[in-house]
C-alpha cells in the first residue's frame, strides 16, 4: 500500500472502526483476548497496519488471538498506559523509547540529537547491534520488545511565534516535549524553554499557550491537525523517534511458542509497512501542510550541533549511557562526542 495523501484519505474510512475497540466475531471463543494500546489518531499509518496485522493474527491462530485495539489515548496518557502495560492491564502498547526512557533509561539512545542524518543509519542501528542491545534493557524491565521497531520519523519544531533557522532562535522559546529527561536537556542545551506535556494535551496547550512550540514528525503534524495552532515549521531532523512494540513478560509468556511465532512475524511484518508508509507520507506533507497555511524553512543542522557539542550535550549523555552504548550509537551516526 503506497500511503500517499489519496491512500491515507482513503484508509481514514477503513480506520474509523478503531474509533472504538474492535470486537471481531472470534471474539468470545478466542483463547486469548489481548487489548493493545497506542497515542496516534485512527488515520495514521500505525494503526491502519495495525489493523491488517490483528485481522491477520486473528486468521492465521483459527481465532484463538483476538488482538483489539485502542487507539488515540483511549486508555489514558503515555505514562498511564505504560503502567497498565506492566500491571498486566494492557498486553500490547507502542511507546516512543524516549517516553520509555524514564523505566529503561537506555532506550532514549536512539533519540540522541542531531545524530542519524537519514533512514539508512537509523535502520542500520535499530535493526543491529544498537537495536538489539535495546531490548535486551527492555527485557530487564520485565517487559518484551518485538524485533522490529515502528516508525515515527525524523522530528521536526513548529511555533506560533516565529520561524527556527538558528540554535538563537530557540532562545527563551517555551516548546512543548514529551516527558523525557533527554528532550529537555536537549532544548534546554540550545537555550530553549522546555516543558514536559503527555501527547494527549498537547494541541490544547498549543491552543491556549500553555507553550508557543512543539516538535513532531510531520505526519503526526498533520493528523494530529497541529498545524491549526502552529504556523511555522522548521524542517529541523533534529531527532528520530520510533516506538516499540511492547508486551507485557507474562501475557507473552502465557502464548504457546507456536502462537507466540505468528503474532510475532505479524507485527514485525506490520512495522516493516508501516516505515515505509511514513516515510512515503513525510515525504509527501510538506506541499499539503503549506497548502493549510504552515511556513517553512531548512535550517543547518550542523549549527545545532555544534551548539550541543559546546554545551556539553553529548559528553553528559555518552556518560549516562555509559561506552558500550555509545559506541553502538556512533557505530551507526558516526562521531557525536
Amino acid at each position: 500500500m503506497n500511503m500517499t495523501r489519496r491512500t491515507v484519505l482513503r484508509s481514514t474510512a477503513l480506520a474509523t472502526s478503531l474509533a472504538v475497540p474492535m470486537h471481531s466475531v472470534f471474539a468470545q471463543k478466542a483463547e486469548f483476548n489481548y487489548k493493545y494500546a497506542n497515542n496516534l489518531p485512527i488515520s495514521h499509518p500505525m494503526n491502519i497496519r495495525a489493523k491488517e496485522m490483528a485481522d491477520a493474527i486473528r486468521t492465521e491462530t483459527n481465532g484463538r488471538v483476538d488482538i483489539q485495539i485502542f487507539p488515540n489515548n483511549q486508555l489514558g496518557s503515555d505514562t498511564d498506559v505504560l503502567s497498565q502495560l506492566r500491571s498486566g492491564g494492557v498486553e500490547f502498547f507502542t511507546l516512543s523509547g524516549l517516553i520509555l526512557s524514564t523505566l529503561v533509561p537506555a532506550s532514549s539512545i536512539s533519540g540522541v540529537g542531531f545524530a542519524f542524518s537519514d533512514y539508512a543509519s537509523v535502520w542500520k542501528a535499530m535493526d543491529g547491534d544498537l537495536g538489539a542491545y535495546i531490548r535486551q534493557q527492555i527485557g530487564k524491565a520485565n517487559l518484551v520488545a518485538m524485533d522490529k521497531i515502528w516508525d515515527n520519523g525524523f522530528r521536526q519544531i513548529t511555533s506560533s511565534s516565529r520561524p527556527i533557522a538558528t540554535p538563537q532562535d530557540l532562545k527563551g522559546l517555551k516548546i512543548r516535549v514529551p516527558v523525557s529527561p533527554l528532550w529537555t536537556s536537549m532544548f534546554k542545551a540550545l537555550d530553549a524553554a522546555p516543558t514536559s506535556i503527555n501527547f494527549a494535551e498537547v494541541y490544547s496547550a498549543l491552543q491556549t499557550k500553555i507553550v508557543d512550540g512543539q516538535e513532531n514528525p510531520l505526519a503526526i503534524i498533520a493528523t494530529a491537525k497541529l498545524y491549526e495552532v502552529q504556523k511555522y515549521c522548521s524542517l529541523s531532523n533534529h531527532m528520530w523517534d520510533g516506538f516499540w512494540f511492547l508486551a507485557n513478560r507474562r501475557a507473552w509468556e502465557k502464548l504457546p511458542a507456536d502462537l507466540q511465532t505468528i503474532v510475532a512475524k505479524h507485527i514485525n511484518g506490520a512495522a516493516v509497512k508501516e516505515r515505509a508508509d511514513v516515510a512515503e507520507l513525510n515525504a509527501n506533507l510538506q506541499q499539503e501542510l503549506a497548502g493549510k497555511g504552515m511556513t517553512f524553512n531548512q535550517p543547518n543542522g550542523t549549527l545545532f550541533r555544534d551548539q550541543l557539542r559546546k554545551a556539553g550535550f553529548y559528553s553528559e549523555w555518552k556518560a549516562k549511557y555509559g561506552d558500550e552504548a555509545w559506541a553502538l550509537l556512533e557505530r551507526s551516526a558516526g562521531k557525536l562526542a
